[in-house]
């Protein structure tokens, strides 16, 4: 019969056992010393060896020859004690055995003596399982035991135990086994058993494991029944009911970018296919703990805000616990999740403003309700109609000729920006510096709510392509003096630089602001991100420069007709008044 992995690799001596080095080696010294306790009690999560170290104890300490605290497996008490028809360690599982009676049955056996072993030894599984009258139950035998007893209590819970319980045995908390050291040991059942597996699968149940090696033995076990072959990455995630990591790099990006009928879809999609929606949430804390690792270790830059993906980390941290608990898993995880998004309104700053914009009508209508819901109506009626009576106005007759007159308005002011700025790049790192200087992400908000604005001018002959222009940007951060923009391809940024006092003039008029522009690239933009956030870390800060002023390049007249080359070009055919 098929005996499962983690039945079959249960360790049977202190040397065996991996991840507890300092309880092993403490419980070692004790058997060579002969000063081990009465009681004990080892706690800790499920998995981590407690069972398998008190039977350990427990053969250790009736060996009559032990070597260094192990047991030398030739005595006749070694021999006894690996019997399975051996009755002086007992294993009591309290879960199923933890009333008054057990307990007053197991203090009346206590004090017979050994039927051929030094010590008896009872070990309690579960033993926080004990009811009340148990424990009082047991208190006496544990406070005075005979000199042939001795106790072992497991448990996973230790906060349900009694004070007067723990105060009386010597505790050792057994902690969660590494994810290396579980691989480690993972990779060496496999290559005894022959099997083929991928490095990515072992480290992958390493974690899904959380510590716990007979977890791990037991994912193991799963995937060599699924797969006749070897075993990969693809196994895994279906055996398990997770997903891809590059399923959860783009779900994270979805929730952190605000892309909400994305983020709604997927989880619909993962939920149809039978995916675990709780250890996916368990998957996508890992991927943000690794990329917070990546950043602050090993200097690697991240795609999102880091205040964000904290922010994101903490919440999905603080839900666990309901996640599991609750009656609908898909629609908890929705809500809380529709709510992260909603809140948090600069999720969005990585997105293009024409992704974010919605309409500026819709934008003031919408302020309006608002109001009147959070004020006392009687009070501002008359100031709300005749608000609601001009942006209808506006909305028809009187907002054709308003844009008409500051689209003539800018085409006239703007007919002399046109010689170039010899100076622009040393004008564009002042603004850039001054900017981060002042940074305000209220002002953030504020500005991409301005963008709005310029949809409607996007027809306009004279100014449609300054706010075309504008739109295809992406608003970086935001001073109360200037703006920082960035565009993908360096072609559209020299562009823009060339007519950037037009861009200036056109926002302005449009917005009714004030505000000089910075235009870079994206790519410029990631590293002074970059090495914005680590002079922020290393408290360095940003001085306000002054400006340098503009110089422009002295204009030389190319028209053709009044130039004294249009006799050469032509010859006589030409006639100048």
């Amino acid at each position: 019969m098929y005996q499962a992995l983690y039945r079959k690799y249960r360790p049977t001596d202190f040397n065996s056992v991996v991840g507890q080095d300092p309880i092993i080696k403490t419980l070692k010294n004790s058997i060579i010393n002969k000063t081990f306790s009465h009681a004990y009690m080892f706690f800790g999560p499920r998995g981590t060896g407690k069972t398998t170290v008190s039977k350990i104890f427990a053969r250790n300490i009736n060996c009559t020859n032990p070597k260094d605290g192990v047991a030398c497996y030739e005595c006749d008490n070694c021999k006894t004690s690996f019997s399975k028809n051996c009755v002086d360690i007992i294993e009591i599982d309290a879960a199923s055995n933890n009333g008054v009676d057990e307990i007053r049955d197991l203090k009346n056996k206590v004090a017979l003596v050994p039927s051929k072993l030094n010590y008896k030894v009872y070990i309690i599984d579960e033993v926080h399982m004990l009811s009340i009258g148990a424990f009082n139950a047991l208190l006496k035998t544990l406070e005075e035991p005979p000199k042939h007893a001795v106790f072992i209590l497991a448990t996973t819970d230790p906060q349900k135990v009694p004070e007067t319980i723990v105060s009386r045995c010597q505790c050792f908390s057994f902690k969660r086994i590494s994810d290396n050291t579980i691989v480690e040991k993972l990779r060496r059942i496999c290559n005894e058993e022959k099997i083929d597996i991928e490095d990515k699968v072992l480290e992958n149940i390493a974690i899904l494991s959380e510590g716990g090696l007979r977890d791990a033995l037991g994912s193991l076990d799963k995937l060599v029944s699924f797969s006749s072959n070897k075993i990969t990455l693809d196994d895994f995630t279906k055996v398990n009911g997770i997903i891809s990591e590059e399923e959860i790099a783009s779900f994270v990006k979805d929730v952190l970018m605000g892309n909400i009928k994305d983020v709604l879809v997927k989880l619909n999609e993962f939920n149809n296919c039978g995916k675990n929606l709780i250890q996916i949430m368990n998957q996508i804390l890992n991927f943000i703990r690794n990329m917070l690792v990546d950043y602050f270790i090993l200097d690697k830059k991240l795609d999102f805000s880091l205040d964000n993906l904290q922010k994101l980390a903490n919440i999905i941290n603080e839900k666990m616990f309901d996640i599991k608990k609750a009656g609908n898993t898909k629609i908890y995880i929705e809500m809380f999740l529709l709510s992260f998004m909603n809140k948090n309104p600069l999720n969005n700053q990585f997105k293009s403003t024409e992704d974010g914009c919605i309409n500026s009508m819709e934008k003031i209508e919408n302020n309006i309700k608002s109001l009147k819901e959070e004020v006392n109506i009687k009070n501002i009626s008359e100031k709300i109609e005749n608000r609601e009576k001009e942006i209808d106005n506006l909305k028809e007759e009187d907002k054709s000729d308003e844009f008409n007159k500051i689209s003539n308005d800018i085409g006239i002011e703007n007919e002399h920006l046109m010689s170039r700025i010899l100076n622009i790049e040393e004008i564009m790192k002042v603004r850039i510096n001054n900017t981060l200087a002042n940074a305000n992400k209220n002002l953030l908000v504020m500005e991409k709510n301005n963008f709005n604005l310029l949809k409607d001018y996007t027809f306009d002959q004279k100014i449609g392509y300054i706010v075309c222009s504008l739109l295809d940007s992406k608003i970086r951060t935001v001073s109360p003096e200037n703006i920082i923009i960035s565009y993908e391809y360096d072609s559209n940024v020299k562009q823009n630089l060339q007519n950037i006092e037009m861009i200036t003039d056109v926002y302005n008029k449009i917005t009714n602001s004030n505000k000089n522009f910075a235009i870079i690239s994206d790519d410029e933009w990631n590293k002074i991100k970059n090495d914005y956030i680590n002079n922020l870390k290393n408290n360095i800060k940003y001085d306000i420069l002054p400006e340098p002023e503009v110089i422009l390049e002295e204009s030389v007249n190319n028209d053709i007709i009044v130039s004294n080359t249009a006799v050469e070009l032509f010859g006589d055919i030409v006639e100048i008044d």
